[in-house]
């Protein structure tokens, strides 16, 4: 008898408000276990969390009113802390018109301007 793994669409959230990391856990749960991927707006200062793609976040943001150069992927460990709570690493972030030449944010003040946005939203406790 073959398995049939149900294919269950993950929720994509729009958050511009404080949630717990306790919240960001039971996103993670939803999906990859350990992992949220999310798509941080850093001008709005929204994020969208809980896609299994960063591509499907960005499109939902997209149609809120966000623009594309606004627009990062990063991966948010909620188990984690320190540097390791936030992994830069998206293919949304390939943009060499934007001098963005890897998957990752390799602008020092860009990654600044996530990971306040990241502060403001997932508060500890």
């Amino acid at each position: 008898m073959a398995l049939v793994k149900e294919n269950v669409r993950m929720q994509i959230r729009i958050i511009g408000t404080p949630i717990s990391r306790d919240e960001l856990v039971k996103i993670a749960k939803e999906g990859f276990g350990d992992m949220v991927k999310a798509v941080v707006d850093i001008n709005r200062q929204v994020i969208a969390l809980g896609g299994e793609l960063h591509a499907d976040e960005e499109a939902a943001l997209l149609q809120s009113g966000s623009r594309q150069q606004d627009l990062w992927g990063i991966n948010l460990y909620p188990d984690k802390q320190g540097e390791e709570f936030v992994e830069f690493d998206s293919l949304i972030n390939l943009r060499p018109s934007q001098g963005n030449r890897t998957r990752g944010v390799d602008n020092p003040e860009l990654q600044g301007k996530i990971k306040e946005a990241v502060r403001r939203i997932v508060k500890d406790g």
